[in-house]
């Protein structure tokens, strides 16, 4: 397989090398990468058998590939392409993708991509996977008039993003980087979703408080005892996981 070489994008803030190393732990794959999508094809329920056999996945910031096992396991896809502009990264979600191959799975590529310009034809995916991606972009809006752009009629983005309560926590910013002045709250993305023309129900959308979000404590608190988790409404969101469609 060839990637593409096409430039880095100024649309994207880059990870830190610590946040590279952590792309690639047991703890990104099982507590995060795996749990998001679990929850996502929940989220689907029956509209999952709408999708058809064998979809065709786009994975937008695929980051090092860790994705493409965890999404053949839910979905079954005939194809999965991932999209990332970190070099890096890229080489090893190639070296996954080939892996994945070579041990039966379906046909994965990794190419360099920019999520708001995407290198990928009308229409033509059933799925969009965007999972912890969102943001790390600056251009939103227009990453988002591509996911569409590239959905076929009926097809799904699956989205999972950090809100700004946790993006913008102490211990997030020591360790990674994100641009700050375009993250927002899960009823900030849940309308962005909205206004770019995707519907989805509120049986359709999930708001985690998973104890890796919980910066302040990561929960420790609650799970000694020493207080209960406060509910939602009372708390503010730190995750938003949505399935949301592009109309027929």
């Amino acid at each position: 397989m060839q990637r593409s070489t096409a430039p880095t994008s100024s649309r994207f803030v880059p990870e830190t090398a610590f946040g590279t190393w952590f792309l690639r732990t047991y703890t990104w794959e099982h507590h995060v990468l795996r749990v998001a999508i679990a929850d996502l094809k929940r989220l689907l329920g029956p509209s999952l058998d709408e999708i058809g056999p064998a979809p065709l996945i786009v994975d937008v910031g695929c980051g090092q590939g860790i994705s493409f096992r965890l999404l053949d396991d839910a979905f079954r896809p005939r194809r999965i392409v991932g999209f990332d502009v970190h070099g890096e990264s890229l080489a090893l979600a190639q070296q996954a993708a080939d892996r994945f191959e070579q041990a039966g799975g379906p046909s994965a590529e990794a190419h360099r991509g920019d999520c708001a310009q995407l290198p990928f034809p009308d229409a033509s995916a059933d799925i969009v996977f965007c999972h912890q991606t969102f943001h790390h972009l600056v251009e939103q809006e227009s990453a988002l008039a591509e996911f569409r752009r590239i959905l076929r009629p009926g097809g799904w983005l699956l989205f999972a993003e950090s809100t700004d309560a946790y993006i913008k926590s102490w211990v997030i910013r020591l360790l990674f980087r994100h641009p700050m002045e375009v993250q927002k709250s899960a009823d900030g993305y849940l309308a962005m979703l909205r206004e770019h023309g995707f519907v989805f129900t509120q049986d359709h959308v999930s708001l985690p408080y998973l104890w890796w979000s919980r910066a302040k404590d990561f929960g420790l608190l609650e799970r000694f005892g020493i207080k209960q988790p406060p509910a939602p409404g009372k708390r503010r969101e730190t995750l938003v996981n949505v399935v949301a469609r592009k109309p027929i």
